[in-house]
């Protein structure tokens, strides 16, 4: 990452304006190698120095990659007038101005979403032409038989026309009920929704459980997240 000014790596790293990120340092509250700092513009290098704000260490990343467990009723969205956005949820000690969800879950999908801040990072994985599989389990009206899923691994077509890539689908249930694990490499509005209604069939509840060979973490509750690990962010790019 190279050398960085003290007060543009704390603004991004914390959340806080670059006019904070000075008042911080003037206030005696911040330390490099625990020597207080109270020069703004001194120069650091994040990938060496160990730098602590109001005693809080952390360490400077030019971007933020965090996994989350999107609970039912939050919006895939930075902002909302009205509603809760997948952003609001986002702890203070991992929030940036800049972050976004890498995607989209509907309103009422759960399950796995990406928050960052690299738009070229969120591109790979949301186009078509990098084939980045997300995995779906959905619990559904009725179960799919062989045809069923013979139509969606070809590539089914919606009710208004809009033809679907090949999906991956495996059948299950869940408590008894009938469900399906389906993979895709789209996200088109309601995709899967819509695929299964082509079929005649309803989603009664859906849940992204996998991107690339990512898994949610079992650990985390609806509603929490935690950041990635390099490894983890490699497996996004590979498929099982």
């Amino acid at each position: 990452m190279g050398l960085k000014r003290l007060d543009k790596l704390i603004a991004l790293n914390c959340n806080v304006s670059r006019k904070d990120a000075r008042k911080l340092i003037k206030d005696a509250a911040v330390t490099v190698n625990s020597r207080t700092v109270l020069r703004a513009e001194e120069l650091v290098d994040p990938e060496v120095d160990d730098i602590t704000v109001k005693g809080y260490n952390f360490t400077a990343k030019e971007h933020i990659y965090i996994m989350l467990n999107k609970p039912k009723g939050v919006v895939s969205a930075t902002r909302d007038p009205a509603k809760k956005t997948v952003v609001d949820i986002i702890p203070d000690e991992l929030r940036r101005k800049s972050i976004f969800p890498a995607g989209r879950l509907d309103r009422d999908t759960t399950g796995l979403l990406i928050i960052t801040d690299d738009g070229a990072f969120a591109h790979r994985i949301m186009s078509p032409a990098h084939h980045v599989f997300k995995t779906y389990e959905a619990v559904l009206s009725f179960p799919i038989d062989e045809n069923d899923i013979e139509k969606l691994e070809s590539g089914i077509t919606l009710g208004d026309g809009t033809e679907c890539l090949p999906a991956k689908v495996k059948s299950f249930t869940v408590d008894g009920l009938p469900a399906a694990e389906i993979r895709i490499r789209e996200g088109k509005y309601h995709q899967v929704k819509r695929m299964f209604l082509a079929l005649g069939n309803k989603v009664e509840s859906l849940r992204r459980v996998q991107i690339g060979s990512l898994k949610l973490d079992p650990s985390l509750v609806e509603g929490e997240c935690r950041e990635l690990t390099e490894n983890e962010l490699e497996l996004v790019f590979i498929d099982e």
